[in-house]
C-alpha cells in the first residue's frame, strides 16, 4: 500500500489483508514444525531454493573464484590464473576472500571483496562488513590474516600488501568480533506469536545478565501481563533454515552472542531471542498424512504395517483418524525429530513392490487465533482438469492467499486439507475442477464430518471440467477460460450466498435369489453390512429399512452411491460410456473442453447413421419405474434421466419451462424432489442440447425405484458403467450439502429482463430464506448462457415431437457448446 504523508495516519498499523481479509487464513494461526524438511513435503507447496554457494560483494568479483574450486584441467587453470593476475595488476585492485568465523572456514563459505592495494585498514574493514550486511559499529570488529601462522591481526598503513599468500590461492582474511574486549552490548527480543503490535525490543546486556533477567526486562518493555513462569525464552537461528533451542534461566545471553560470533559473524547477526508460552497453544505433536496404503484394512493391521516399517525406535504416539475406503490415515508423533525420521523412512518404503507411499508433514491451525469475523477459505485445485488451467490457478491462489490454505488434489486428494481445517468452526471451500471433482470433495466431507467441528462448510466452484452442470446452476459459469482475474474469483466467493443442495443415495440391489442355507447366511451378513453403509450416509431408520427391504433377496454385491446432479439409464449413459472408454484409451487427447464436446457430437453422428452401437430400443419394456411407491407407465423412450438440478449435458435443461403444464411443481435443487424425463432417440437428444425441444416429462417424486430386467448402461453424475439386472432405489439422503451461489451483478446492456412479479413469495418446498422461482423465471436456477437457449424452448415447445434435420440440430449443439 502506498499513500500520502498525511493519509498514512489513517491507515491501520496491523495488516488486515485488504479485500481478502474475510477468507484469508492468518499466518500467526498456522504452526509449521521447524525441521530441515523442505517445504514441498508439507501439503505439496513447492518453492525455489537457492544453492549454498560462495557469495560475493562485487559483481566483478564473481569472475574471480578461487582456483582450488576450479574443475578444469591443470593447463587451462594455469592460463586462467595468469590472465587473472595480469588483469589484477592492470586494475591495481586486490580480490580478498573474507571468512566470518571458524564455522564458515569449515564449510568453505566466504565472500569476496575488491579493494585497492593501497587501501587503509578501516576501508578494508568497512568493505568486509558490507559484504556480510553488518551495520554495527566497525570498532567492534577486526581483521586477521588467515594464511599467517598465528593468525596475525591486520594493521595500518597498508594491510593488503602485508597479507600472506599461497601459490594458486587468493589472499584470505578472518572477520572477527571483539568478544574479549566487549563486556556488554545489546540484543533483540521478539514477542513471537504473542499478540503485541511492537515488532521487537532492544535490551542492553552484559556478562552478568541471565536469560531470566532478559525475560523480565522484555515483559516490562512489551507491557505484558503474563506471569514470568508462563513463558520461556528460545534461541532461534535463521541461517540455513530455522533452528531453535529452549534456553535455561541461568544462561548468559551475551556469552551466547560472543560464542556464536566466534564461529560466524553472520549467524550472530541472524540469531534471535524469542518469547514463547511455555504451554504451546498448537501442542507438541506432529502429524503425518500417509496415503497409498491398502484400503479397507482393520486398525490393527494398519498399526502392524507402520510398526514393521518404522521399527520400535520410531514409535508413533497414536493413529487416527483412518480413512479406510481411501487407504489413508493420519499418524501423530510426540516430537518433530521422530516425525522427520518416520517421514523419510516411509517415503522410501514399498508395499508389495507397488507405488511408493504418499507421506506429507501437516501444518497445524489454532482456531482460537482466527478472528471471529474471518471464515478461512480452503482451496482445492484439480491440476488435471481443464488442461493446464489448474496449474495456473494453484500458483495464483498461493500468491494471493496463505499457501497453507491451498491444496493440490493430485497430492493426497481432499483428505489432508480437510484434516488440517478440522478444528475451524466456520470455513468455506473453493473447488477448482469439474462435477466429478466436486462430488469427490463432498464425498470426503461426508467421511470426515464426524471428526470436524464444521460438518457442512459452504462450497464454491471454479469450473474446470467439460460439462460443469452444477457450476452453471450456481452461476459460476460454463467453464473457466483462463482470462478471469483470480482476485475477482475470490471476491465473488466472499460475496456469494449460501444455499442448500439436495443429495440422494442410489442403492443397486442385484437380483440373484437363492434358497441354500449357506447363501441365506451370506444374505444376513450382506444385510448387516448394507445397514452399516446406509447408517454412515446418515439416513433415517425408516429409509434404512426401506433400502434393506428392497434388497432383502440379494447377496453381498450391493452398491451404494451418492448422487448430486443426475442419474441416467439407456441412451444417455451409453454415449457417456463410449466417451469414458475413449478418454481412458487416449487421456492425452482429452485436455480441451471444446475437443471433448466435439467427441460427443461425433459419437452421436455415428449412432444416427448406424455406424456405432445399436441404440437401446424398447427401453420401456426393459425397465419398470415406481415413483413414491406408485407404478408409472413409461412412454416409448430410449433413455431415462433422473434430475436433481436444472442443468444436464453441458447446460441443457431437459425438464424445460413449466408454461402450460400444471401437473408438476416448479423444480429446484433444494425442494426434496427428483424429476424423471425420457429421451426418444439421438436426434431428440441433439434437439434438447440445442434448445429446440425438451425431454418427455414422466414423473416427479421423492422416492424412485427402478427395476432393470437386463444389462443396461447407467451413469451417476457422469460416471458410467454397464449394470446387470437389479433394483435401483433412489432415497433422499440427510447429507445436504451447503453450496455457495454466485451473486448476480447487473451488466450494462447485457442483463435480460426478468418478470418483476416472479419470486415475490415463498412456496411450499422452498428453502427457508430463498425465494421460489415463479413459472416464468425458472431460469434463475441456471446460468445466463442457458437463459437465452431456454427462451427458445418456451417458444418452440409445441414442436417437441416434430422431425428435425440432423445436421441442423448437431450444428446448433456445436454452436452452443462453443
Amino acid at each position: 500500500m502506498t499513500c500520502h504523508a498525511m493519509c498514512h495516519l489513517q491507515v491501520d498499523s496491523e495488516c488486515t489483508f485488504g479485500v481478502l481479509g474475510p477468507i484469508y487464513l492468518p499466518p500467526h494461526a498456522v504452526s509449521i514444525p521447524r525441521t530441515e524438511v523442505p517445504m514441498e513435503a508439507i501439503i505439496g507447496v513447492t518453492v525455489r531454493r537457492k544453492e549454498t554457494i560462495s557469495q560475493f560483494s562485487s559483481g566483478d568479483a564473481s569472475r574471480y573464484k578461487d582456483s582450488e574450486e576450479n574443475t578444469q584441467p591443470h593447463g587451462s587453470a594455469k592460463e586462467k590464473q595468469d590472465k587473472q593476475k595480469k588483469g589484477d595488476e592492470e586494475r591495481d585492485e586486490e580480490f580478498i576472500k573474507v571468512f566470518d568465523g571458524d564455522s564458515s572456514l569449515r564449510r568453505r563459505l566466504f565472500r569476496v571483496i575488491a579493494v585497492n592495494r593501497q587501501a587503509g585498514l578501516n576501508q578494508v574493514l568497512v568493505q568486509a562488513l558490507r559484504a556480510f550486511h553488518i551495520t554495527k559499529d566497525p570498532d567492534q570488529f577486526y581483521l586477521t590474516d588467515l594464511y599467517s601462522e598465528d593468525e596475525d591481526v591486520l594493521h595500518d598503513p597498508t594491510p593488503v600488501l602485508k597479507l600472506h599468500r599461497k601459490e594458486g590461492k587468493r589472499p584470505a582474511t578472518f572477520l572477527r568480533f571483539k568478544g574479549r574486549d566487549n563486556y556488554s552490548g545489546e540484543v533483540r527480543v521478539y514477542p513471537g506469536k504473542l499478540k503485541i503490535s511492537q515488532a521487537f525490543c532492544t535490551i542492553p546486556v552484559d556478562s552478568k545478565t541471565t536469560v531470566g533477567d532478559l525475560m523480565k526486562e522484555s515483559l516490562a518493555r512489551f507491557d505484558l501481563d503474563y506471569q514470568f513462569e508462563e513463558l520461556r525464552c528460545l534461541e532461534v537461528l535463521l541461517d540455513r533454515g530455522v533452528t531453535e533451542r529452549v534456553l535455561s534461566w541461568n544462561e548468559r545471553p551475551w556469552d551466547i552472542m560472543k560464542s556464536l560470533g566466534h564461529d560466524s559473524i553472520r549467524q550472530m547477526e541472524l540469531m534471535r531471542f524469542y518469547l514463547q508460552l511455555r504451554k504451546d497453544p498448537h501442542g507438541p505433536n506432529v502429524a503425518l498424512f500417509i496415503g497409498s496404503l491398502p484400503p479397507n484394512l482393520s486398525e490393527r493391521l494398519y498399526e502392524n504395517i507402520l510398526t514393521d516399517l518404522l521399527g520400535k525406535e520410531n514409535k508413533f504416539l497414536k493413529v487416527g483418524p483412518i480413512y479406510y475406503e481411501y487407504g489413508s490415515m493420519v499418524v501423530n508423533f510426540q516430537d518433530s525429530d521422530t516425525a522427520v525420521r518416520a517421514l523419510y523412512i516411509l517415503r522410501n518404503a514399498r508395499l508389495d513392490e507397488k507405488q511408493p507411499l504418499l507421506v506429507m508433514l501437516l501444518p497445524n491451525i489454532e482456531e482460537t487465533m482466527i478472528p471471529k469475523e474471518v471464515h478461512p477459505l480452503l482451496v482445492f485445485v484439480n491440476i488435471k482438469s481443464g488442461g493446464c488451467q489448474g496449474l495456473e490457478l494453484i500458483s495464483n491462489f498461493r500468491r494471493l492467499l496463505n499457501p497453507y490454505q491451498v491444496f493440490d488434489l493430485d497430492i493426497g486428494g481432499p483428505l489432508p486439507g480437510l484434516y488440517v481445517f478440522r478444528n475451524i468452526r466456520n470455513y468455506k471451500i473453493l473447488v477448482c475442477g469439474g462435477d466429478g471433482t466436486i462430488g469427490w470433495v463432498l464425498q470426503c466431507l461426508d467421511n470426515v464430518g464426524q471428526d470436524s467441528r464444521c460438518d457442512s462448510p459452504a462450497c464454491a466452484i471454479v469450473p474446470l471440467g467439460t460439462g460443469n452442470d452444477l457450476a452453471r446452476v450456481l452461476r459460476w459459469g460454463p467453464g473457466y477460460t483462463g482470462g478471469e482475474d483470480p482476485l475477482n474469483l475470490l471476491k465473488d466467493v466472499i460475496d456469494a450466498e449460501e444455499i442448500l443442495l439436495d443429495r440422494w443415495t442410489v442403492v443397486f440391489h442385484p437380483e440373484e435369489k437363492t434358497d441354500k442355507p449357506e447363501d441365506n447366511a451370506k444374505q444376513v451378513n450382506s444385510t448387516g453390512k448394507k445397514r452399516q453403509k446406509l447408517c454412515r450416509l446418515k439416513l433415517t431408520n425408516e429409509q434404512i429399512k426401506k433400502a434393506v427391504a428392497a434388497g432383502s433377496t440379494s447377496e453381498d454385491n450391493s452398491q451404494i452411491l451418492v448422487m448430486n446432479n443426475y442419474f441416467g439409464i439407456g441412451l444417455d449413459a451409453d454415449l457417456c460410456l463410449d466417451f469414458h472408454n475413449a478418454r481412458e484409451e487416449n487421456p492425452g487427447k482429452f485436455i480441451s473442453r471444446l475437443h471433448n464436446k466435439s467427441v460427443y457430437v461425433k459419437m452421436g453422428l455415428r449412432r444416427i447413421v448406424g455406424q456405432g452401437k445399436v441404440c437401446i430400443k424398447d427401453l420401456h419394456k426393459l425397465v419398470q419405474l415406481e415413483v413414491d411407491f406408485n407404478r408409472v407407465k413409461l412412454p416409448n423412450v430410449e433413455g431415462i434421466i433422473v434430475l436433481n438440478i436444472l442443468s444436464w449435458g453441458s447446460g441443457a435443461n431437459p425438464w424445460g419451462p413449466l408454461t402450460g403444464d400444471e401437473r408438476f411443481r416448479c423444480p429446484t435443487h433444494y425442494d426434496g424432489l427428483l424429476e424423471v424425463v425420457g429421451v426418444t432417440g439421438v436426434v431428440h437428444l441433439g434437439q434438447i442440447q440445442s434448445g429446440l425441444s425438451r425431454a418427455v416429462r414422466i414423473a416427479q417424486g421423492k422416492h424412485i425405484k427402478i427395476h432393470l430386467r437386463s444389462d443396461i448402461p447407467v451413469q451417476v453424475d457422469g460416471e458410467p458403467w454397464i449394470q446387470s439386472p437389479c433394483e435401483v432405489v433412489i432415497l433422499k439422503s440427510a447429507l445436504k450439502a451447503t453450496m455457495l451461489k454466485k451473486k448476480k451483478f447487473k451488466r450494462r446492456g447485457t442483463e435480460p429482463n426478468l418478470d418483476p412479479t416472479a419470486g415475490d413469495g415463498e412456496k411450499e418446498g422452498a428453502q427457508p430464506g430463498q425465494r421460489e422461482p415463479g413459472p416464468t423465471n425458472w431460469q434463475n436456477q441456471t446460468d445466463d448462457v442457458e437463459k437465452s437457449s431456454n427462451s427458445q424452448v418456451a417458444s418452440n415447445e409445441d414442436s417437441q415431437h416434430a422431425t428435425s434435420s440432423v445436421s441442423v440440430s448437431l450444428q446448433a449443439t456445436s454452436s452452443q457448446n462453443q
